[in-house]
């Protein structure tokens, strides 16, 4: 009798409630991010599909490659993910110019 009850509260919880559709978030922001390293920190102008941000290059530091940089709103640009058209200026002088592509969280690093 106690086997039959547990096998019908088991039944009763797999067909009792949940009924219907769900979706699934993996909590990865919808959202790409873009920073600009140099030898030196300095002033850029940044162009992303014709919309301009002025930035600040992360100084570049040669023994630590690879490494993660502080996203602030000084040196990195927020954007939607897919194909982007990305221009870089210093000084009046174009120094990067190229097509990239972001997946969905992201984050480029171009070296100037």
């Amino acid at each position: 009798m106690k086997k039959l009850m547990i096998i019908a509260a088991f039944t009763m919880l797999l067909t009792g409630c949940g009924v219907g559709n769900y979706s699934v978030q993996s909590g990865v922001e919808d959202a790409a991010f873009i920073s600009f390293t140099d030898d030196a920190k300095q002033d850029i102008t940044v162009t992303v599909d014709d919309q301009t941000y002025a930035l600040k290059t992360v100084k570049q530091k040669a023994y630590k490659s690879g490494r993660n940089i502080k996203q602030t709103a000084l040196n990195t640009i927020k954007i939607g993910p897919g194909q982007h058209e990305v221009k870089v200026i210093i000084n009046g002088n174009d120094v990067f110019s190229k097509k990239i592509f972001l997946s969905t969280g992201e984050h480029k690093i171009i070296e100037l």
